[in-house]
């Protein structure tokens, strides 16, 4: 069973679909209760679980049986700085604790190019950034199966299929359904455990690009 936050967004609608297509158990944590209808039409079971708002025993209650846990969910555009913190990295340590505590031994975090670097001005991009920075050096520090997932920036063009994937910063554009695509075969491959892969469209297949990497 994967549990996912941020359960509405566009990644992980996505990805819902990919898992319970081929017989997964998706629990998806969602704030709006009008959403859970979208999830159903995906094969996803939604659960109504604010990360800003629930204490660590209730994610936790809410992700139980979960073998593993995407964190898939953020402030989104138009947000203000302090949701960044609370969201973005709060919601996500938060989380990652209450994976800790219901046993789930796989952690993936979405998080973004920038974050290896970000910058210390005020700007609610470079807070962002920040929030991202810290919710990854939280996850590298737990003693999760984790894997940290830059993506450069996010389209809502149809998947290719198609992917570069380094461990080292660069920045590129990739879809939204192939981020949940990489992430669907990341929670079976353990290849990429402990690292972050910085990813963006490319020329080779998912396992041709974890391939490579390895």
């Amino acid at each position: 069973m994967v549990a996912i936050a941020g359960g509405h967004g566009k990644i992980a609608l996505s990805l819902t679909e990919r898992l319970s297509g081929r017989g997964e158990r998706v629990i998806s944590l969602i704030r709006n209760p009008d959403q859970a209808d979208d999830i159903r039409a995906r094969g996803g079971d939604p659960v109504v679980c604010d990360l800003e708002h629930a204490d660590i025993p209730e994610i936790a209650a809410a992700i139980s049986g979960s073998s593993a846990v995407v964190f898939a969910a953020g402030a989104g555009p138009g947000s203000g700085a302090e949701r960044k913190m609370t969201m973005d990295r709060d919601g996500a340590i938060k989380l990652l604790t209450a994976a800790e505590q219901a046993g789930a031994a796989r952690y993936l975090i979405v998080s973004s190019v920038g974050a290896e670097a970000p910058p210390d001005d005020d700007d609610v991009f470079s807070v962002y950034l920040r929030a991202k920075a810290e919710a990854d050096a939280a996850v590298q520090a737990s003693d999760r199966d984790w894997t940290i997932v830059r993506p450069g920036p996010l389209t809502d063009d149809p998947g290719s299929g198609t992917v570069r994937i380094d461990l080292e910063p660069f920045r590129g554009p990739i879809s939204r359904d192939d981020v949940a695509a990489l992430l669907d075969v990341l929670l079976a491959d353990g290849r990429a455990s402990r690292r972050i892969l910085y990813v963006s469209a490319g020329d080779a297949s998912i396992e041709q690009a974890l391939e490579r990497l390895v």
